[in-house]
């Protein structure tokens, strides 16, 4: 709870993942991907409830496992590769009725910490927001970025009267890292996603915002835990 309001947390696990067979349970370190998720918003501060929403018993079992609550499977049409991502979040504030915030917690962010968590929350009550998500620098400014036409002549794809020639002059730009989403619940319900333009950022660390999505991802986020770099 935080200033007075319930929070309930999702985890979404489905079972059907293309690029890495079983990514969601599939060994990380010590633990399978889900668990780094469970074992960190465990130590939240303000989260009332913790479940994870999975169409997949073997899933369910290995989050109860790490004592987190399954409290139902989610149906089929809900975990498809073309479901979107707000539906099961939808789907568990139906099923579980009464918190005033939601907070999704994608399991392939394993590294984000508690104080990304917390600190996302905080600052989404403290800014009175109706919706707050994690960010991070980007990699590479779009404004240093091109289409390429038939003819092979570069089109920027952010059109800008001078162009940028020096780093330090780009502005700054983030990209959504995945890792945490926040919302009024009631607000989440009626607008049906975290993003509109009343939607406030919160930056993470780019060490913390890893997205495992391929089995390239897995190298990397081992490599940083091997070596605690993040």
């Amino acid at each position: 709870m935080i200033d007075g309001k319930k929070v309930l947390a999702i985890i979404p696990a489905r079972g059907g993942s293309k690029s890495v067979p079983r990514k969601n349970i599939k060994l990380l370190g010590d633990h399978p991907l889900i668990a780094w998720t469970i074992n960190e918003a465990k130590k939240s501060a303000y989260i009332d409830r913790l479940i994870v929403s999975t169409d997949d018993e073997e899933i369910a079992e290995v989050a109860r496992k790490y004592d987190c609550e399954v409290p139902f499977l989610r149906p089929a049409e809900l975990a498809q590769d073309n479901t979107p991502g707000i539906d099961p979040v939808l789907h568990a504030l139906m099923m579980i009725p009464g918190y005033d915030y939601v907070m999704l917690l994608q399991p392939t962010s394993p590294l984000r910490k508690v104080n990304d968590i917390d600190g996302c929350l905080e600052k989404c009550i403290h800014e009175k927001a109706n919706s707050i998500v994690s960010v991070s620098l980007v990699d590479k400014s779009p404004f240093w970025m091109y289409s390429m036409t038939e003819r092979s002549l570069l089109e920027p794809v952010m059109a800008h009267k001078t162009p940028y020639t020096r780093r330090q002059d780009i502005p700054t730009i983030y990209s959504l890292n995945g890792a945490v989403y926040v919302a009024q619940s009631e607000w989440l319900q009626s607008t049906q996603t975290f993003l509109t333009q009343e939607t406030i950022g919160f930056i993470m660390p780019k060490e913390r915002s890893v997205d495992v999505d391929t089995p390239l991802d897995f190298l990397i986020v081992e490599s940083l835990l091997m070596r605690e770099l993040f």
